[in-house]
This record gives C-alpha cells, sequence and structure tokens, in this order.
C-alpha cells in the first residue's frame, strides 16, 4: 500500500506499507500471508474475482488486535497516519474528521477488495502530463488525485476518500477556454478582487452554455424539419476547428510564461511552502458536500498551474487552498488506455463509488 507523507508535506515521498505477500510453493501450490497489524504475517487468503480485480482476506484478524485494545490501536494508528498525536490537534473539527476515518477504515482490515487503476493517456497538446497527484484537503489531510484531460476540459478525480467526498468524484473540473488573468501581487491579496474576477467568467461560462443549449435546441428543430445538408467546405465547421486551435496554441504559449503569484488574505492554506511564481490560471469548480456525501454542488474556484508537477487550487467559498504535487514513484505495469476506455474507466469508478 502507498500512503501519501504526512499532513501537509506535498513533495515528500509516498510510504509504503506491505499489506500481504505470496509464497509459491512446489507443485503450484502456494501459500498468502496477512501483514496487517504488528504481530507479524500470519494466514491470510486471496481470490481473484475478475479481470483487473482481485481480493484479499485474513483468517486471523487476532493478529490485528493489540493488547491495550482500541485505544492503542487508534493511537498507533494516528501516528503512523498523521505522524502526530490527538494531542497535538487543537481543531475539534479536524479531531471528528480523524475520529470518523479511523473507524471507517478499521472495520474493513479483514477483507479488501482491489482494482486495477488505469493512468491517463497523454497527449502533446496537454497542459502538463497527467497522471497522479498528492494534494493537501484541509482537515482532512492528504489526499490522492488523478488528473486528466478531455480536449477543453481538466478533470482532478479522487482516488482516496474522505466523509464529505468519496473516491471516484471529480473534485475539480477545470475550464482550460476560460484562462484567468491574475492582477499584480498587492490586488491579488484583496480577496474581494479575486472573488470579483472569478464571478465575472463564472457568469460569461453560464451566458455561454445557455447560448450553446439554445443553439442545439434549434438546430433540432430546423433538422426535424428541413432534409440535412452538408455544410460547405472550407465553411463554418472547419473555421469553429481552426479557431479552437488557435485559442490553444495561445493557451499553451501563455503556459511557458511565469507571474508572481499570493495568496489573498484570509485564504487558509495547510501548506504555506507553495510556489510564489505560476505559469497560468483557468477558471474552474471544486466539488464540495456535508457529510456522507449530502448535498453535493460545485463552487467557483481557481486552478494554479506552478510547474509541470505542481498545481494548486483556489476554492472559492470555503476560502481554502489546495496544493497539489505528483506522485513520481514508477508503478511498474500500470497501462495507459485510449481516451475513449479512460471515460468509461471514470464512469465506473464513480458509479462504484456511490
Amino acid at each position: 500500500m502507498y500512503l501519501p507523507p504526512h499532513d501537509p508535506h506535498v513533495d515528500d515521498p509516498m510510504r509504503f506499507k506491505p499489506l500481504f505477500r505470496i509464497h509459491l510453493m512446489e507443485r503450484k501450490s502456494a501459500t498468502v500471508e496477512c501483514m496487517y497489524g504488528h504481530k507479524g504475517p500470519h494466514n491470510g487468503h486471496i481470490q481473484i474475482v475478475k479481470k483487473d480485480e482481485f481480493s484479499t482476506k485474513c483468517n486471523q484478524t487476532d493478529h490485528h488486535r493489540m493488547s491495550g485494545g482500541r485505544q492503542e490501536e487508534f493511537r498507533t494508528w494516528l501516528r503512523e497516519e498523521w505522524g502526530r498525536t490527538l494531542e497535538d490537534i487543537f481543531h475539534e473539527h479536524m479531531q471528528e474528521l480523524i475520529l470518523m476515518k479511523f473507524i471507517y477504515t478499521s472495520q474493513y482490515d479483514n477483507c479488501l477488495t482491489y482494482r486495477r487503476i488505469y493512468l491517463p493517456p497523454s497527449s502533446p497538446d496537454d497542459l502538463i502530463k497527467p497522471g497522479l497527484f498528492k494534494g493537501t484537503y484541509g482537515s482532512h489531510g492528504l489526499e490522492i488525485v488523478m488528473l486528466s484531460f478531455h480536449g477543453k476540459k481538466a478533470k482532478g478525480t479522487k482516488i482516496t476518500g474522505d466523509p464529505n467526498i468519496p473516491a471516484g468524484q471529480q473534485t475539480v473540473e477545470i475550464d482550460l477556454a476560460h484562462p484567468l488573468q491574475l492582477p499584480d501581487v498587492e490586488n491579488l491579496r484583496d480577496f474581494s478582487e479575486l472573488s470579483r474576477i472569478v464571478l465575472e467568467v463564472q457568469e460569461q461560462v453560464r451566458r455561454e452554455e445557455q447560448e450553446q443549449r439554445q443553439e442545439a435546441e434549434d438546430r433540432s428543430q430546423q433538422a426535424a424539419s428541413h432534409p440535412a445538408a452538408k455544410p460547405p467546405l472550407g465553411g463554418e465547421g472547419a473555421e469553429g476547428e481552426e479557431t479552437a486551435a488557435g485559442a490553444e496554441g495561445t493557451t499553451q504559449d501563455k503556459a511557458s510564461g511565469s507571474q508572481p503569484f499570493v495568496l489573498p488574505m484570509g485564504v487558509i492554506s495547510r501548506n504555506e511552502d507553495y510556489p510564489r511564481t505560476c505559469r497560468i490560471c483557468f477558471y474552474g469548480t471544486g466539488l464540495i458536500a456535508g457529510h456522507g456525501f449530502t448535498s453535493p454542488e460545485r463552487t467557483p474556484g481557481v486552478f494554479v498551474l506552478f510547474d509541470d508537477d505542481r498545481f494548486g487550487f483556489i476554492w472559492l467559498e470555503l476560502k481554502s487552498f489546495s496544493l497539489y504535487s505528483r506522485i513520481k514513484v514508477s508503478f511498474q505495469n500500470a497501462q495507459a488506455p485510449s481516451r475513449e476506455a479512460f471515460d468509461e474507466m471514470l464512469k465506473n469508478i464513480q458509479s462504484l463509488a456511490t
């Protein structure tokens, strides 16, 4: 199991923890040992469920228990998971979330199901190389997100979840067609100025989406009353493609530059060691919800590209900042499917998570 580094150190390497091992014996037989707990390897079982999926089961869960009971297990888990004690965490809301996570994860220590993660396909036109990133999520600590590109959109899909937003959900969505021109550093410190800029773009996006829906309705009505006609060569469709390609080239050019960056006053960041220069910013939305994924809604925000391996997201409504750093572990046998297959895989992850 690959664990993220201790909060909020997103640039630290992933931590490695063995969960089970298989001994191949003579005559094609094998034994499985569970490595969970602190009493050493013990008897386990493994089962292939279907393609890209298998399950493990521990046959001696007493090896997972500690002599000091649940309190000792919780203290040990806290040191390993967070690198601190509960006394070090003064925020009551954070203590509550940590307890919820411990109770949830400890329920599944004897039977686990594993599904292969397909890495996102990459294209030369992508803003940066897609892949897996560690990100700060306030009181939830560090979580793993998969960044992928889909034409004029980029998506951050949660690989690990929390009591509010489960794994498989799109935590952030970036609108690459709407770059943001940030003010100079002094004006950027004013949160109301940043909020004004973002909300103006949000309204622009809303109007464009409404116009596109209206145009689609008009076209469908025309198609129903008139026979289809082929557009002339070099006509409207070709012109639109050329414009889109030109806009994309402009975005790529802008992304190669650099501008000063600072968080506005009042925006909370778990990691104050974020870069003070960025390449480009885009309008985006972030998913927020109550405990148990209740009342989910997409709220406006700012995607900030720092370099090839780091980006950030300002959650406007939460006045919070998440910093993401690329996972540089080399995962052997990881495969990148086609974009169509990857989009289908994302839908499957989301349906499993809900």
